[in-house]
């Protein structure tokens, strides 16, 4: 070991390897620094960055050339630095030991999740750098992921998606029939796990079987220079039953779950995380007839409690729409009275004088009114064209110019 040397420089977290960070929150750890000597130090500081950026090549040819154009971008989403030591005569003396250098960031209030793709990343990292006098600097780099909240109880993410598309079959220039797809899904939000119910409906009108499929697809959209570059990949598909020549199959419902992928992203100016649901038929001699459905895959699920009311009462309209029929739960019933008012507050409103009104046309099974069991003031008089109580001779005003 040499002499002032540095036997271990490292960089911890706070929070443990696989959790992640959003927006708003305090970035803490701590700097770990051993020293076999006394150490001289220049500087002691942590830096954390975040962005993303975008890169790809594209060639074409001019002429007998090969000319490849390259195209970047880059957003910056995160720029901190903290000095940790410094010493006002420049230089300071640290002894032979261990040491720890606490440091916290707060993080911007909004932030892009990470990401990893083939043309593009969203990449945040804290790094530490110790500088000495005439030593090269030693460095230690930690990667932290950022997952930016996507909260689907919002009314547009809770409206159904529904579209219809039709197709002629045709095979050597001869009509082979109308084949008809329509589809519909639930929801436009959804998060990793979750289970969307597929209900479609087609008519084969042509003269050959036909296949229908369905499949979630991930588009990633990158973007540098006013030109786009897009990856798809199928995060989920299903298949259903041939459709034979002039039959027609109904989709009620089928499942068609989402895997672990990675939000959406739609907030990044240099690249797009978007999502699909692709219900397609599949036609012998033609082209697929194709339907897309918009998605939005997000990290908060659906709220039992604060959706309730609007999932629910859209998905029974989803369904009487597809003539199913059939809610997909029955309501809850109301708290007995006595689970919500206590005894005593029973007995107080019985003493009270101010006791409500029974009314015998109101049976057990009805719903609870509100009654008045008086008015203090009378209530006005109809209104009327003619004066009911006219004034008298002497109470009428005479004309100022008799």
């Amino acid at each position: 070991m040499r002499p002032g040397g540095v036997r271990s420089f490292a960089l911890e977290l706070a929070r443990d390897p696989g959790g992640a960070y959003r927006g708003g929150e305090r970035l803490c750890g701590r700097v770990l620094l051993e020293a076999a000597s006394p150490l001289r130090v220049t500087a002691l500081e942590v830096a954390a960055r975040g962005g993303a950026v975008t890169h790809w090549l594209e060639g074409r040819s001019v002429g007998v050339n090969a000319v490849s154009s390259d195209y970047a971008a880059a957003e910056t989403y995160l720029r901190r630095r903290q000095l940790l030591l410094l010493d006002i005569g420049g230089i300071a003396t640290l002894p032979p030991g261990r040491h720890e250098f606490p440091f916290s960031f707060q993080l911007p209030p909004t932030l892009v999740t990470s990401f990893e793709g083939k043309h593009g990343s969203v990449r945040y990292c804290i790094k530490a750098t110790l500088h000495r006098p005439w030593v090269p600097a030693r460095r230690a780099r930690k990667v932290f992921t950022v997952i930016e909240p996507v909260d689907i109880n919002t009314p547009a993410l809770l409206a159904p998606q529904a579209g219809a598309r039709e197709k002629i079959a045709r095979s050597w220039y001869s009509n082979r029939g109308l084949v008809s797809l329509s589809a519909k899904i639930d929801r436009k939000g959804y998060t990793p796990g979750e289970v969307i119910p597929v209900f479609a409906e087609i008519d084969n009108g042509s003269t050959r079987p036909v296949l229908p499929r369905a499949a979630v697809v991930q588009t990633q959209t990158f973007m540098a220079r006013g030109a786009r570059k897009q990856k798809r990949a199928v995060v989920a598909s299903l298949s259903g039953e041939p459709v034979g020549p002039g039959r027609r199959a109904l989709w009620q419902g089928r499942a068609l779950r989402i895997p672990p992928v990675g939000p959406s992203i739609l907030h990044c100016r240099v690249l797009h995380v978007d999502y699909t649901l692709k219900v397609c038929v599949d036609i012998p001699g033609s082209s697929k007839l194709l339907l897309e459905l918009p998605l939005v895959i997000g990290t908060i699920p659906l709220h039992p409690f604060g959706s309730r009311s609007s999932s629910v009462g859209s998905h029974a309209s989803f369904l009487l729409d597809w003539g199913l029929g059939v809610l997909p739960e029955r309501p809850e019933a109301p708290p007995e009275y006595s689970d919500v008012v206590a005894d005593e507050e029973v007995a107080a409103v019985e003493q009270s004088p101010f006791r409500l009104l029974q009314d015998p046309d109101v049976g057990a099974e009805s719903p609870f009114f509100a009654y008045i069991q008086e008015f203090r003031y009378r209530p006005p008089p109809l209104y009327s064209e003619e004066d009911p109580n006219p004034p008298s001779e002497a109470m009428r005003p005479r004309c100022m110019t008799c």
